[in-house]
């Protein structure tokens, strides 16, 4: 079995990636990472800092300067990790709205991604991750144990973020929400450095029409037959 022990799940919004890794990982007794927390904690450090998001090299050059690090939870008040970043625990500071519109830009700066691979790297390294994201198969750990890639039709992941939304009271409209998946798998799947896409050896899920509970035990098969103990 390739070491260390990493289970790769890529895809695009709203395919599962995370509610698959979260039930996965805690199945196994795995750090649970999801690497978007990177992305969102240098949207929080140049927001924080009031540097422009708009600028490119100074984003990029905060990105390179941050130490972020992703460990187990130690607080019992809902969260699945911590997320720390020089030194000061960010967990939810991460989750705020600004953040959450912010960080689309960042996360497509080519340096700010280098920078923060090298960090999910050493992560991945340390062994017993579920990782989840969207290049994590093809480039942050190609010598993954098990790569996953999840999909579901554009239509499906639609509805799935709409009635996520409106289960926590927030208005939401579907077709709103269906064109911006297609717009954010167009730019995931062009842009230049580590493009959205299976990598060569994953596992393509579709999970149209099937529950949580029945793709989390199909996972855990393959993960079986890769030699992952489950």
């Amino acid at each position: 079995m390739p070491n260390p022990t990493v289970i790769a799940i890529d895809g695009p919004a709203a395919s599962g990636k995370s509610t698959l890794g979260q039930k996965l990982a805690e199945d196994l007794g795995f750090l649970y990472f999801d690497t978007g927390v990177m992305y969102r904690a240098v949207t929080w450090a140049a927001l924080y800092r009031d540097i422009s998001v708009h600028d490119e090299i100074a984003i990029t050059t905060l990105a390179e300067s941050l130490a972020i690090d992703v460990r187990p939870p130690s607080i019992d008040d809902g969260r699945g990790y911590d997320v720390w970043m020089d030194g000061e625990d960010v967990t939810w500071h991460i989750r705020r709205p600004e953040v959450e519109a912010n960080v689309s830009e960042v996360s497509a700066y080519a340096g700010v991604r280098r920078a923060l691979t090298i960090q999910q790297r050493t992560i991945g390294m340390r062994g017993r991750v579920v990782m989840v994201g969207r290049d994590i198969g093809t480039v942050v750990m190609p010598e993954a144990a098990l790569k996953i890639y999840l999909d579901a039709s554009a239509d499906e992941r639609a509805r799935r973020r709409y009635l996520e939304l409106r289960a926590r009271g927030e208005q939401a409209d579907r077709e709103s929400i269906l064109q911006a998946m297609l717009d954010r798998d167009r730019i995931d799947s062009t842009r230049d450095l580590s493009p959205l896409r299976p990598a060569d050896d994953a596992v393509v899920l579709v999970t149209d029409g099937f529950s949580v509970d029945q793709v989390l035990e199909k996972v855990k098969e393959l993960a079986e037959q890769a030699g992952v103990k489950v």
